[in-house]
């Protein structure tokens, strides 16, 4: 009995991510199936990837400027949606493109004298605008296994950089450690 939930418990480990990962997968496609209703199962999704890939493609080529200028202008005269906009805005430039703002990964020592060490990215490097000594930055700490983190105003002089992309030590972070680089 003991050897029979060791497997049990073996096959959940092996069987446990892949089915969790294919359910994500397929309730997305659904989920955007959803949205435009169309009796093709996947067409939604193909669909949407390629309105966003052809507007990607239109800014990047032809510039779509003055569209931008009016939702912009749009966005700055209403105070809700554009904190929302530009947050979310930050957020997913912050992850790709070509200000990415996640690619300096680093340790930060956040006690002086203590040995204890986070995980972090430098988002600021300057910060004096703010009437914050030249010799401070700020660092992000993602928390693990969750979408949120804290800011930390730190001395350069208690920030390693580190070796590994920036791909890698976030997957270690979100991780809680466990998957190895």
């Amino acid at each position: 009995m003991k050897k029979l939930i060791e497997y049990f418990f073996q096959g959940i480990i092996l069987v446990g991510p892949l089915a969790l990962t294919i359910y994500i997968f397929i309730w997305g496609f659904q989920l955007i199936d959803g949205i435009i209703d169309v009796p093709i199962p996947g067409i939604g999704f193909v669909l949407v990837f390629a309105i966003i890939t052809f507007a990607g493609f239109m800014s990047a080529t032809i510039g779509i400027q003055p569209v931008s200028a009016l939702i912009g202008w749009f966005i700055n005269r209403t105070p809700l949606v554009k904190m929302v906009y530009t947050s979310v805005k930050d957020l997913f430039s912050a992850f790709m493109g070509k200000d990415r703002k996640f690619n300096k990964p680093v340790l930060v020592k956040l006690y002086k004298g203590s040995n204890v060490e986070k995980f972090g990215f430098i988002t600021q490097e300057d910060l004096t605008d703010l009437g914050i000594s030249a010799d401070k930055i700020t660092v992000y700490c993602p928390h693990s296994y969750a979408f949120s983190g804290e800011l930390f105003v730190v001395s350069k002089d208690d920030v390693t950089p580190l070796e590994a992309t920036s791909a890698e030590i976030m997957k270690l972070i979100v991780s809680g450690g466990i998957t190895r680089i």
